[in-house]
């Protein structure tokens, strides 16, 4: 595999050669083909072998090197009459490497804008604030191309109790999560309040996974990836032991510095950490719960071949095992045959023709736009495509390409009334889903 990407790097140039050369991404790799606005054929990205180069995270040469993408840059693709057109309204620019946006929940209908060096940034009406909401880029590293401040989730008590929780990776390169404090400004978090719920050290740059919310039961959610490298050399992702390569579940209101919930799959075992509530992923790039359901949708990247996109019913208890690194999407990892019978399967998937990173969206359940509700909204780092998935009837799963655009999707995100945005870490935009008119 690897004599073929350094080949592969040795014919397309020096700006994707730290990215093709390695296993890990590069903060200054590209995908190597962008759709244009007049709608593109199928995508094969140049780097072929492995997504690792443009993983979620994977930070553009600079945010002048593309105008900034408007409406017009998008075209919708066909679909059925069920499916309703879908554009992008943008709502703000100018942001730093942007990688999520989500609210507080307190009722101020404030957007809060996670930036990959170590800020977060409140927006009102569109306009960022004068200052941070909280800056704690002296405790990151964001040099990996996904390294930096990846996750931010609001206590769903936060008008009360001012609390509120970050993942970032560490300057010595640990996944971590940390608990901080609202300031006496209501602008302004304690920057000295932070405390370290965990600090997991992780072998190598990429696969960081870092998205954080709480579910309809109170508690904590977190991603966290394999560990890095290619295709798990550590086989962390099927190995309960450890926490890379799993979903957590954590009670962050009880415990030192959480506790374990006592309905977890596992406890008290001695051969599986009780925080995971599912493991077999490889880098949950952002997942969600369903507003009116419950139900979680887990975005996994794929390595090679396939992305996916995984449901757990919010009537199911957790265990769930996703087959990372056994099978990618579908399909058995490295051999033609495999056994699956301990495997969830994705609703959905997708081959590298159409992108090489998915990027994890919602359900739209916001009141604005009827014709959306319901549509689970995702998306493609590399591609910039945006796709819908429903479920019709149970049990089969519908896709359809929604949208073409040229923006390097990092992330999308709600607001408090359920309306959908998502961000473009190479322009800086942040933009809101709305049906075409």
């Amino acid at each position: 595999m690897y004599p073929r990407r350094l080949l592969l790097c040795a014919m397309i140039g020096l700006v994707l050669l730290a990215g093709c050369g390695s296993t890990f991404a590069d903060p200054t790799a590209q995908p190597a083909t962008r759709p244009t606005a007049a709608g593109s054929a199928a995508l094969t990205p140049a780097n072929g072998a492995t997504s690792t180069t443009a993983d979620a995270t994977s930070a553009p040469p600079s945010s002048t090197n593309a105008a900034a993408p408007t409406t017009a840059d998008a075209t919708s693709a066909p679909t059925d009459r069920a499916t309703p057109k879908i554009a992008l309204k943008q709502v703000a620019t100018g942001l730093d490497r942007p990688v999520y946006v989500t609210h507080a929940g307190d009722g101020s209908n404030r957007l809060f804008v996670v930036q990959k060096r170590g800020t977060i940034i409140v927006l009102r009406n569109g306009k960022p604030s004068a200052t941070p909401f909280l800056d704690i880029s002296d405790l990151i590293t964001a040099s990996g191309s996904e390294q930096g401040l990846l996750g931010l989730a609001f206590h769903p008590d936060y008008k009360n109790n001012g609390r509120f929780f970050v993942y970032y990776t560490a300057r010595n390169g640990d996944n971590t999560l940390a608990r901080y404090q609202l300031s006496s400004d209501p602008e302004r978090a304690d920057p000295t309040s932070g405390v370290i719920l965990f600090a997991q050290p992780d072998p190598a740059a990429n696969h960081n996974g870092g998205m954080l919310a709480f579910g309809p039961d109170g508690y904590l959610y977190v991603g966290l990836g394999d560990g890095g490298g290619g295709g798990d050399p550590w086989k962390n992702g099927q190995n309960r032991a450890v926490l890379l390569g799993k979903l957590l579940r954590l009670d962050v209101d009880h415990g030192d510095p959480y506790a374990i919930p006592p309905d977890n799959p596992w406890p008290s075992s001695a051969d599986a950490r009780g925080e995971i509530w599912a493991y077999g992923l490889r880098n949950p790039w952002r997942f969600s719960f369903d507003r009116a359901t419950g139900d979680l949708y887990i975005a996994d990247v794929g390595q090679g071949q396939y992305e996916e996109v995984d449901v757990q019913r919010a009537r199911d208890g957790g265990g769930q095992n996703y087959g990372w690194n056994v099978m990618e999407g579908n399909h058995c990892y490295n051999s033609t045959t495999c056994d699956t019978s301990a495997f969830v399967a994705p609703v959905t998937e997708y081959n590298h023709d159409l992108g090489c990173s998915i990027t994890g969206g919602y359900v739209y359940r916001g009141a604005t736009f009827p014709q959306l509700h319901g549509i689970y909204f995702f998306g493609d780092y590399c591609s910039g495509r945006i796709w819908t998935l429903r479920e019709t009837p149970p049990g089969t799963w519908q896709q359809e390409e929604a949208l073409q655009t040229r923006l390097s999707i990092s992330s999308f995100g709600e607001d408090e009334a359920g309306e959908v945005y998502l961000t473009d870490l190479q322009s800086g935009d942040l933009y809101q889903l709305v049906p075409d008119s």
